[in-house]
């Protein structure tokens, strides 16, 4: 009898065959790096990848990482808060983590058992866990008007919906047989939740890359620059537009274009030239910037009582002027060159 190839027993049609003849195959080192341009080599590499990493691996590798990783950064950038009378007076979170799948136990306030994914289907609940933190905060003593800093552990704040073999999840690095045992299909590779009872799955939608800077030209041909800066703190976008032959600078935060020079002087750029041989020292350059130049040392500013825009102080407080007003005052009071400072 004829002996099959074994990736033909397992049924991967001959892949590991087709793969070793591709760019990037151990008979081509020198083009590993290199992409694959042909579809149909693609096609043919498909059930390899799948079978390597299934559907929902990069779903759960995301949550995965937010969990152990991202939830500590945004805790970092909002970790403290002070009075604004009393400095010595403050909140701070020292850890964040979160707990595994658990449900109160009826009649016993504050005591929790373990919960399975399956469970929480048959008995319409939320497969999640709680969101534990360790905080220091100062307070009164009793009886006594002297301060003391007093510090709890595990504090339960909220709690988190778990992902179906998430690290965190009570299934994660489990047996056929113990998933089974749970009530949980061997071969469901997760990737979703489970609320009130009912599977849930993100959506996973493309968005521009973060921190990156993309160009590209609109309809009429004209060029344009953006970025979306994104920390811990907050996420803003950028762009840099062409008007009139002018260079602008947009933001979410401003209620209209700034003329680009008039930014570059703000940052500490003053001088003219300087300006100039940043952005390149051929004299196509100079000429392209011309009118963006002349817009800085004309424009009217300060209810129109100021001309032009010459020192740093002067572009500060230009640019302060055009800070959109936040829902939320400051309790301390800024000037414009302050705040225009903090938006740059």
């Amino acid at each position: 009898a004829d002996i099959k190839p074994k990736e033909e027993e397992d049924g991967m049609g001959g892949v590991e065959t087709a793969a070793s003849m591709l760019p990037g195959s151990h008979r081509d080192i020198k083009t590993l790096t290199q992409p694959i341009k042909a579809v149909e080599e693609k096609w043919r590499l498909l059930p390899a990848f799948l079978k390597m990493r299934g559907l929902t691996k990069q779903h759960i590798d995301s949550f995965n990482y937010f969990l152990n990783v991202d939830i500590r950064t945004i805790m970092k950038a909002n970790n403290k808060i002070t009075c604004d009378a009393d400095p010595s007076w403050y909140l701070e979170y020292k850890d964040i983590r979160i707990g595994t799948p658990n449900v109160d136990v009826p009649d016993a306030p504050g005591v929790y058992e373990s919960i399975t994914p399956q469970q929480c289907r048959l008995r319409d609940m939320t497969y999640y866990a709680q969101i534990l933190v360790d905080i220091e905060y100062t307070r009164d003593k009793p009886g006594g008007g002297q301060k003391e800093r007093v510090r709890k552990e595990n504090h339960a704040i909220g709690r988190m919906p778990i992902m179906l073999r998430c690290s965190h999840c009570v299934l994660a690095n489990k047996t056929d047989a113990e998933n089974a045992a749970m009530g949980e299909c061997p071969i469901d590779s997760g990737g979703y939740f489970v609320v009130r009872g009912t599977e849930k799955v993100i959506l996973i939608q493309e968005q521009l890359s973060k921190n990156r800077i993309i160009i590209e030209r609109d309809s009429k041909g004209q060029a344009s620059a953006s970025v979306t800066s994104s920390t811990a703190r907050s996420k803003t976008r950028t762009n840099i537009v062409i008007k009139n032959g002018k260079f602008q600078l947009k933001h979410n935060s401003f209620t209209d274009g700034i003329p680009i020079v008039i930014a570059l002087k703000a940052m500490g750029v003053t001088s003219d030239q300087e300006v100039v041989q940043l952005v390149g020292s051929e004299p196509r350059f100079a000429d392209e910037l011309s009118a963006s130049l002349e817009e800085a040392a004309t424009v009217t500013w300060s209810n129109n009582q100021q001309k032009g825009v010459f020192t740093q102080w002067q572009a500060l407080e230009f640019i302060g002027g055009k800070i959109k007003p936040t829902k939320f005052a400051r309790r301390t009071q800024y000037n414009k060159a302050d705040e225009a400072r903090e938006k740059l």
